[in-house]
């Protein structure tokens, strides 16, 4: 469907360019935040890497598992209302974030400045009035991927919708890359105190995204639209009883535990192991980086070849990911790269994580063919809003194990009276990426089980259908 706005910038409304913009700032907000939400959940408010893998990990299950029902109320009451809404609980929840230490502060439970002196703060219960900011951020959250791809979709038509989606995402990696990249000079110039001021970046970029939907936003899409939300949990429970779906959806869990890495243990594991002088935000850029670069190419390279196919070989990637992460750790000196060196932990976390795109590359998009495929006919919409079970399961499952290994292998210096004492601690800490490595692994046999079963099941269907 096309909209009667006059259009521009190579045949795109308006409505087209200020959603794309929107979603540039809300992305740069967001892995801002998210790519040190654990350091900040232990740095800043004293919880332990357990507790800290715990929220985080319900934080992001709640990002992924709430947009359908989002969606399904952004319909009812219109697009740019949604919106209006969604930024201003999101700049309420960032700013939270930065102000909720100023008022432990005040209380006396802690001191903040370069370094952070716990006064109090990890035995107290109010540590945890955090979890209440960060439900607001999620909700906001939630309404954003469902709005603006539902607004891209509205104001594209057949002819220019590829080349509109191509723009949101690329949109969304600008947006990934600036929010990380910012963290490293705040925490260069300000110490843990960057990790609180961060968050008024983020509520910065939120706030320009609400006024410029505010003044210039205009959709098609109007209130009293969409489905219901009982047509959402009817959607949601034939999902989950579609057994060939669900089996695959918990076998690609097993490599999103691996993904979710990359903020659940990444940035803490590179810290303590390589130095605070490490940039575990700037590493986590190669990730997009690589994606752009290879994902349409791996796409084309796999187009004669079946969906499964495809997933099987990125599944088969991500265990090498993982124990180049864990070898960072058994290299000794550092890596001579010619103008500069780097610490062998960094150097082989950055190659982990180039192979970590890779196998994103070879099964994000051909999982999303593959999930489409399975929806009846008409419910394909309802089906996708779905498609991220996976990142709900491996959340949760990812930053609490996350949490535990870290607590058990990685354990924070600042525990230990002597740097000799965390030492001993932290001699076995890339086992961490083994236990990865076999998760992994696992997944990846599975696939080819689940490959091989579909294959007989499916050619003994045919020949019952044929005789």
């Amino acid at each position: 469907m096309t909209t009667s706005e006059p259009r521009g910038l190579k045949g795109f409304s308006r409505a087209f360019w200020t959603a794309n913009t929107v979603e540039l700032l809300e992305r740069s907000a967001y892995y801002g935040v998210f790519i040190v939400i654990t350091l900040y959940l232990s740095r800043i408010i004293g919880f332990s890497d357990i507790e800290a893998g715990i929220i985080a990990g319900i934080f992001s299950a709640g990002l992924y598992f709430l947009p359908p029902f989002s969606g399904a109320y952004a319909d009812k009451i219109g697009f740019k209302k949604a919106l209006l809404l969604a930024f201003a609980l999101l700049t309420i929840g960032y700013a939270s974030l930065g102000i909720f230490p100023t008022l432990l502060e005040a209380k006396g439970l802690a001191e903040y400045g370069r370094e952070v002196k716990f006064t109090g703060l990890r035995e107290s219960n109010m540590k945890f009035y955090i979890i209440p900011i960060m439900l607001v951020i999620m909700v906001g959250g939630s309404f954003i991927k469902s709005v603006i791809t539902g607004t891209i979709a509205k104001e594209t038509s057949k002819k220019n919708r590829a080349r509109g989606f191509s723009i949101f995402y690329m949109m969304v990696n600008i947006g990934s890359f600036s929010g990380k990249t910012i963290v490293k000079p705040l925490r260069d110039s300000m110490g843990n105190l960057g990790l609180i001021n961060l968050n008024y970046f983020s509520a910065g970029m939120t706030l320009i995204a609400l006024i410029i939907i505010f003044l210039i936003f205009k959709s098609q899409k109007h209130e009293g639209e969409g489905k219901s939300f009982k047509e959402i949990w009817h959607a949601l429970k034939k999902v989950f009883l579609n057994a060939r779906l669900m089996a695959l959806i918990i076998i690609i869990t097993g490599f999103w535990i691996v993904q979710h890495q990359l903020y659940a243990t990444m940035p803490k594991y590179v810290l303590r192991m390589a130095g605070e002088g490490a940039s575990p935000s700037w590493y986590a850029n190669v990730n997009p980086l690589v994606v752009v670069l290879t994902v349409a190419w791996i796409t084309q390279l796999m187009r004669k070849r079946t969906s499964l196919f495809s997933m099987t070989v990125g599944m088969f990637i991500m265990p090498v990911s993982a124990l180049a992460m864990a070898s960072g750790n058994l290299l000794s000196g550092n890596i001579d790269l010619g103008l500069f060196h780097m610490h062998p932990i960094a150097f082989m976390m950055i190659i982990g994580i180039m192979f970590q795109a890779l196998a994103e590359s070879f099964i994000s998009p051909r999982f999303l063919e593959y999930f489409s495929l399975q929806a009846p006919k008409g419910e394909e919409g309802l089906y996708l809003g779905f498609s991220h079970l996976h990142s709900f399961f491996s959340s949760l499952l990812g930053f609490g194990v996350s949490g535990f290994l870290l607590d058990r292998f990685c354990p924070d210096p600042k525990l230990f009276d002597t740097h000799e004492e965390w030492q001993a601690a932290s001699v076995n800490a890339h086992y961490i990426w083994y236990f990865f490595a076999i998760i992994a692994f696992v997944a990846a046999i599975m696939l080819i089980v689940y490959s091989k079963v579909l294959k007989a099941r499916d050619a003994k269907r045919q020949r019952i259908q044929t005789s």
